[in-house]
């Protein structure tokens, strides 16, 4: 795989699982090579608010009012570049946290990450991303998430948010439960994950 792969980790704990998830992304990519762009949203202090001036308009061919700040530019223009996207995040009311879904209301922009020709119709996306890995962790039983939920992280991610990236391979995994899992099924899922991004990612 060509191109460089913007990892995402959003979780306002360090020493988290998903710290530590993360963390083995992005030594398995450098592992296999393969450029990394690392972003701990919250410890770069992201802001995740759209604001009035910086908010698009509505129409297909909507356009940013306002130039944006230096570290949303270069998360914009990252992604652009990238040829693929790792996504580390909790499920949090069936929703990725506040500052991940800020993330994509400010990155994800029309005449940044697509461009829409009619109002309401299919997007154009100007991004060129091959695969999407989102990894994320969760307190909910498989079986209760099916029965109540129907997951909607998946549908966030696979049917909302893939046409608007370029329509990537799409991977998920999902690690649960995490809050009475043994320290050696944390060291499994570690595993796991370093294994499915060199699976991934491993092919140039």
């Amino acid at each position: 795989m060509t191109g460089p792969v913007v990892v995402l980790l959003a979780h306002p704990r360090p020493g988290s699982l998903n710290h530590a998830l993360a963390e083995r992304v992005r030594g398995a990519l450098d592992r296999l090579g393969v450029p990394v762009r690392f972003h701990d949203l919250y410890a770069e202090g992201f802001d995740p608010v759209l604001t009035a001036d910086e908010a698009y308009t509505s129409g297909a061919r909507g356009f940013l009012a306002a130039e944006p700040d230096p570290l949303v530019r270069r998360h914009r223009e990252e992604l652009r570049e990238a040829a693929g996207l790792v996504a580390v995040h909790p499920n949090w009311w069936g929703k990725p946290p506040a500052i991940l879904s800020g993330w994509l209301d400010r990155i994800l922009v029309p005449g940044v990450a697509y461009r829409l020709d009619d109002a309401g119709g299919a997007p154009e996306s100007l991004l060129s991303l091959r695969r999407l890995l989102v990894v994320n962790t969760s307190d909910t039983t498989e079986e209760r998430e099916r029965t109540l939920f129907g997951d909607p992280l998946d549908a966030i991610w696979r049917r909302c948010l893939a046409p608007y990236l370029g329509e990537p391979e799409v991977h998920r995994m999902v690690l649960r439960v995490v809050a009475d899992a043994s320290a050696d099924r944390r060291v499994q899922w570690l595993g796991e994950v370093e294994a499915e991004v060199e699976r991934l990612f491993g092919g140039r």
